[in-house]
């Protein structure tokens, strides 16, 4: 049986978490939050698609500038941000969110110390590697997307699992599949867009690391995604998918391809030992 948390995850632990992946500052809020779930994984997707694309600034509605270069991780040759005569926060844009209408604590589960062995789970006609070894964040998405709750959920109209880690990008080496010869809409063999995994063992490899600031300890995250079955690109390394984004798209369209792909419904949290 799936351990339910004894209470909500330290909030403050998953506002870090969402602020880490997002290179936002998130606060808590008790009105309208100013980001959706949704519009964090559209940003963290965006993030790692203009990176890979060589952009150093992100425009996101109601965000504004978001610059894509990690603060936290910068090597010790580039200028101290002391040096760059700005402060570091301006470069991160404050969100505010409500957490009661954000998460979801009926839903969280605490998967550290489960085992699945050879137990075989399935979801959209996919195996399902469960994230063993986290703790689940549920986000509040019953409901909130046209169609109903069937891609949510364990039925013939489900939608895989998908794990977004952080640096998962062309870098990888990634070569699109073909199943035939290459199509006109997508003649680029290397995968252009946003790569998410079915396996969390692949996506922790890749993930995004922070301190946190209520106990000290490294702390890794990651999104727990559903993909469009009819959306994504196998590639040519096993394990990895892509959301295709072909050239030319403008940033509205590129928005829309991700909302149209991976929806999200839990934050994982693990510490590191």
């Amino acid at each position: 049986l799936l351990q339910h948390w004894s209470e909500m995850p330290d909030k403050k632990l998953c506002l870090e978490a969402l602020s880490a992946l997002s290179g936002c500052n998130v606060e808590e809020t008790t009105g309208a939050s100013q980001l959706t779930s949704q519009d964090f994984v559209n940003i963290v997707a965006l993030r790692e698609f203009y990176k890979q694309e060589g952009f150093k600034e992100l425009e996101y509605p109601s965000l504004g500038t978001l610059s894509l270069q990690d603060l936290e991780n910068q090597d010790m040759y580039s200028a101290p941000p002391a040096l760059t005569y700005e402060p570091v926060t301006s470069l991160k844009p404050t969100v505010k969110i409500n957490t009661q209408d954000f998460f979801h604590p009926q839903y969280d589960y605490d998967f550290t110390n489960v085992k699945d062995g050879d137990k075989v789970f399935v979801r959209g006609n996919e195996k399902y590697i469960r994230p063993c070894g986290w703790q689940r964040s549920a986000l509040r998405v019953k409901g909130k997307y046209d169609g109903g709750d069937g891609w949510l959920g364990t039925g013939k109209d489900a939608w895989p699992v998908s794990y977004h880690g952080h640096n998962m990008d062309g870098s990888l080496g990634i070569i699109i599949t073909h199943d035939g010869p290459p199509d006109d809409e997508n003649p680029d063999t290397r995968g252009r867009g946003v790569y998410s995994t079915p396996d969390i063992k692949m996506a922790e490899k890749h993930c995004k690391t922070f301190k946190y600031s209520g106990d000290g300890k490294t702390y890794k995250v990651v999104l727990q995604n559903r993909i469009n079955p009819q959306k994504r690109k196998n590639c040519q390394r096993e394990g990895v998918w892509l959301v295709y984004i072909p050239e030319g798209s403008t940033n509205v369209q590129e928005k829309v391809i991700i909302e149209d792909s991976l929806r999200p419904y839990g934050l994982l949290i693990k510490q590191l030992l």
